[in-house]
């Protein structure tokens, strides 16, 4: 490589960003006692991140285009930082959810950045090297993060979670002002605001739906009413998207098969994977009485072999249409999930390794391959837009996955306890539920709450491998295009 300042600065960035999506899971008990959470407050957490973060990507990166890719950079790492500082003092959940979206918006403006960056300043072989490194970093973050929460949580405390990104982002924006050059898009293109604010209200309607299901119950007056103005968001985004003359997604992409596939895969991709970690956590610290350490290390499972597959796959699956490696992992990723649906109360963390080993490996099928298929089935001139769009539908299927297992959970664990027993179950509240409760009853309600999220995780997952692999039918050709796409153009 000529040089390794610029690639460093962007990889603080990505870093962050990404580890900061898993960094919380193993700190959720800690969190719950802290600030007394409830489950949905825990919920929020997860989500008002993610939710921000896949409901700005698309706006941000267009305006970063006009306005200046490292000016947006430098911006949000600044407000990331101060968003970390904020979520680090936070008194209540209230303040804590309101920083961690705030969060979210430094990393859209982060990520919206990242690769158009890189974009600009390596050429040929040096942009290469620099996509794999950056996508080396991009799995470490997801892979360190459940380790380094534990760490931290049982050391100096959760809040340093956050702490930790400060001294990180100090250096990230010196680094950016000193050795990044200025780059700008298309000066011609209008930011779509109202396609921006229209889809941000839908998905934040149809999240907070899902997590008010599970506390008042589907035919609730306020939880038709939160889906309805969900609904009524949607077709405001469609109706915007389909007149505007620079939409952040065209809803006529949609009609190709292959991109609708895409999109199936990449929302159920996050949801199944990933979601269900939390309440993993909670399961395993709670009422298996693991520290954040040795709960955090039980993840290790998922992110080695998620590794080794990426890894070995990049040599010998090249070439192998992407319709085969994404969907074929997610079926692997659904199986993984019918594995970790078989607990009890005398079930040990052992009983999830099987299930997060499958998890790792379809994870490391899925992710190498989802954006070159995205790119492979549109017209180039719509590979941006298509490669946000792969990005923001992961991050809003991790945000509705963390909603929606919640209310399969605290619902199947009210058939065995009251509705306010299985909340604060769920919420992390064990202890304060052992004087009234037996704890073969705690262990028991838990146990059958996760197999049931599972269950549907699993049916997630399988029903989204096999519309891959029915809808995504790009050519070999298409497919080799996509990849120099994404070696000589990237996003």
């Amino acid at each position: 490589m000529r040089t390794w300042g610029p690639l460093t600065a962007v990889c603080l960035g990505t870093f962050m960003l990404l580890l900061d999506v898993t960094i919380a899971v193993v700190a959720l008990p800690d969190m719950a006692r802290s600030l007394h959470a409830s489950l949905s407050d825990l919920q929020w957490v997860m989500d008002g991140y993610a939710l921000a973060l896949a409901a700005l990507l698309l706006g941000v990166g267009a305006a970063a285009d006009i306005l200046g890719r490292r000016r947006v950079q430098v911006v949000g790492v600044v407000v990331f930082a101060i968003a970390s500082l904020l979520c680090g003092l936070a008194t209540g959940p209230g303040m804590l959810i309101a920083a961690r979206g705030v969060q979210g918006l430094g990393a859209a403006a982060m990520f919206a950045t990242t690769l158009p960056l890189l974009g600009s300043i390596y050429r040929g072989k040096q942009r290469s090297v620099a996509l794999g490194v950056w996508g080396a970093v991009s799995g470490a973050a997801a892979a360190v993060g459940p380790v380094l929460g534990g760490l931290l949580t049982d050391g100096p405390g959760w809040r340093w979670i956050f702490y930790v990104n400060l001294p990180v982002s100090v250096v990230a924006v010196w680094l950016t002002l000193r050795v990044v050059p200025e780059s700008h898009g298309s000066r011609e293109r209008k930011v779509d605001w109202a396609g921006t604010v229209t889809f941000a209200a839908f998905a934040a309607a149809l999240t907070y739906g899902a997590v008010r299901a599970g506390q008042q119950g589907w035919s609730e007056t306020g939880t038709l009413a939160v889906l309805g103005a969900a609904v009524v968001a949607l077709a405001g985004f469609l109706a915007v998207e389909l007149r505007g003359a620079d939409p952040l997604l065209d809803p006529r992409l949609f009609l190709k098969p292959a991109f609708s596939g895409v999109m199936v895969g990449a929302l159920a991709f996050n949801a199944a994977a990933f979601s269900l970690l939390a309440y993993d956590s909670i399961w395993l610290q709670t009422l298996l009485g693991m520290s954040p350490v040795r709960g955090g290390l039980v993840f290790l499972w998922l992110s080695l072999a998620s590794f080794v597959v990426a890894a070995a796959g990049g040599r010998l699956l090249h070439g192998v249409p992407a319709r085969f490696t994404v969907g074929g992992g997610l079926l692997v990723i659904g199986a993984g999930q019918f594995c970790m649906a078989f607990l009890g109360a005398a079930s040990t963390a052992s009983a999830l390794v099987p299930g997060l080993v499958l998890v790792g490996v379809g994870t490391g099928l899925v992710a190498p391959g989802i954006a070159g298929a995205a790119l492979a089935a549109v017209p180039q001139e719509r590979a941006g837009m298509a490669g946000g769009a792969v990005n923001t539908f992961r991050q809003l299927g991790y945000a509705l996955g963390i909603a929606g297992y919640g209310t399969v959970l605290t619902s199947r664990m009210q058939d065995t306890l009251p509705h306010d027993a299985a909340h604060a179950l769920a919420g992390g509240a064990a202890g304060a539920l052992r004087g009234a409760f037996s704890e073969h009853a705690l262990r028991t309600a838990f146990a059958s709450g996760l197999n049931t999220a599972a269950v549907l995780a699993g049916v997630t997952a399988t029903v989204a491998g096999v519309l891959v692999l029915t809808l995504v039918k790009a050519p070999r050709t298409a497919a080799r295009e996509a990849e120099r796409t994404r070696v000589e153009q990237p996003l």
